[in-house]
């Protein structure tokens, strides 16, 4: 049996697909939640519901979330911690 030595050049983390993944699933969260994404820009969702407004870019590993309701952004945050999206809020 030969003895074999392998380098692992990238980890399951760093491939490329991986940003492509979450960003699949943060917009099928996000779908669900009843935003709906920008035909101008796929990096921007909007919901607007009755008074409450909300607007959620996305910019690499980063959202930016601008709302007319304060509290909707935080229920907005809960939902998608709810469904294991990881968030840091700064």
């Amino acid at each position: 049996m030969p003895n074999y030595v392998c380098k692992l050049d990238k980890a399951l983390y760093g491939l490329k697909q991986a940003p492509r993944a979450w960003y699949s699933r943060l917009s099928t969260k996000l779908s669900e939640l009843g935003f709906v994404p920008s035909k101008a820009d796929t990096s921007l969702f909007f919901y607007k519901k009755g008074q409450v407004s909300i607007f959620l870019l996305i910019y690499v590993d980063d959202i930016i979330v601008a709302s007319s309701v304060p509290d909707a952004t935080s229920t907005l945050l809960q939902e998608l911690s709810k469904d294991s999206i990881t968030l840091s809020i700064f």
